[in-house]
């Protein structure tokens, strides 16, 4: 029954995807159609050919098949952002590599948001992904909840990055710092988002063990904060349900404080606290030693989300923003080196006893470095 369901659902989205294509009014909106139609009705194929095949035994053990894809994903996406970075750096320096030929698709204001999203949220995402996958699971004796929810966000991330990547080359952005995507990449994000929030709670619900490890309380903040962010910082209205093109809620000085609220708070809790989880899991367990000071993680994580969120306004300094709003994010900001350094020494003085595998163990060495 499940089986003709799924069928049935990517039948109805490549209808929808073909009949998008066919009255799009911008050539990004129809090449984002034409990638979901061919998605959609692969995997239609797919499934049609899987019916009536035996199902396989439930699997009982960790689900690491979505783990492995993910440190994958990382790696193929990161060699492709930083090769990105790299062209456009030679662009600046060698300006005859902003191609005649290429005007307006390989040019440096067309790639250069395709390098920063690709190491944010390609490369970045997938390494948030994969590790709270694998931590969420070791850290609470569980399979992941939901089945093969977790392939779905998985794969749904990847066709969130390709339409991204591929607006950003056709001029499809709503022109917002890490926060291009139009409209109806917005909503298939945040679909994917809310399955993934769905996924860690209920692994987390379902744990066997009694305690929740300080790793999955950053993870668990970097995904509801990327959420909260995300659905407000892109409320827009779309010109047609046919183009690409929106309208944004919010507009000049509002728009602004939104935005940066946004991008700041990117940089707080996507990349640093989900990256913060990977510290307080990974560390330990290659120096095979006990986190430094346990209470110290949790004042370290309560201050962290408390004083990150308000920082955004020392982007707009001298700007329309009032003075009052923009001080306050630069007394935030300053006072936000007690959560840095209080991390930052709990993570190194997890070596405490361990030192000497900063001689022989090139993990720990890369470790201390991030840090």
């Amino acid at each position: 029954m499940w089986d003709y369901v799924k069928l049935a659902v990517l039948g109805v989205i490549a209808i929808l995807a073909a009949i998008a294509s066919n009255f799009a009014r911008d050539l990004a909106y129809q090449v984002h159609a034409i990638i979901v139609l061919a998605v959609a009705g692969g995997l239609f194929v797919w499934y049609l050919r899987r019916i009536g095949e035996p199902r396989p035994a439930a699997e009982t053990g960790y689900l690491d098949g979505v783990v492995r894809a993910g440190v994958i994903a990382t790696a193929f996406w990161g060699v492709v952002g930083f090769m990105a970075g790299t062209f456009i750096a030679f662009q600046l320096a060698f300006p005859e590599l902003n191609f005649e030929w290429a005007q307006g698709y390989m040019n440096f204001g067309r790639l250069r948001p395709l390098h920063t999203s690709a190491v944010i949220f390609a490369f970045g995402g997938n390494a948030l992904l994969a590790t709270s996958f694998y931590v969420v699971q070791r850290t609470s004796a569980a399979r992941l909840w939901g089945g093969n929810a977790a392939w779905f966000v998985f794969w749904g991330y990847q066709l969130f990055i390709v339409l991204a990547a591929t607006g950003y080359l056709l001029g499809a952005t709503q022109s917002k710092e890490y926060a291009e995507p139009e409209w109806y990449v917005d909503w298939w994000l945040t679909l994917i988002w809310v399955v993934y929030l769905a996924i860690f709670l209920g692994t987390i619900y379902r744990r066997k063990e009694p305690h929740i490890y300080v790793a999955n309380w950053f993870y668990l903040s970097f995904i509801v904060t990327i959420a909260m962010l995300h659905v407000f910082n892109n409320l827009s209205v779309p010109v047609s349900i046919f183009g690409s093109k929106s309208v944004q809620v919010f507009a000049g000085v509002q728009d602004a404080m939104t935005q940066w609220w946004y991008g700041h708070n990117a940089v707080g809790f996507f990349l640093t606290a989900g990256f913060l989880g990977m510290m307080y899991y990974f560390v330990p367990k290659q120096a095979e030693r006990p986190v430094y000071s346990y209470k110290l993680s949790i004042v370290h994580f309560w201050a962290l989300i408390f004083l990150y969120i308000w920082a955004g306004p020392h982007h707009l300094h001298y700007t329309a923003l009032p003075d009052w709003a923009s001080t306050l994010g630069m007394v935030f900001s300053v006072m936000l080196w007690m959560p840095s350094w209080g991390g930052m020494i709990n993570g190194l003085m997890t070596l405490s006893g361990a030192w000497d595998k900063l001689r022989t163990d090139p993990i720990i060495r890369m470790m201390v470095i991030s840090v």
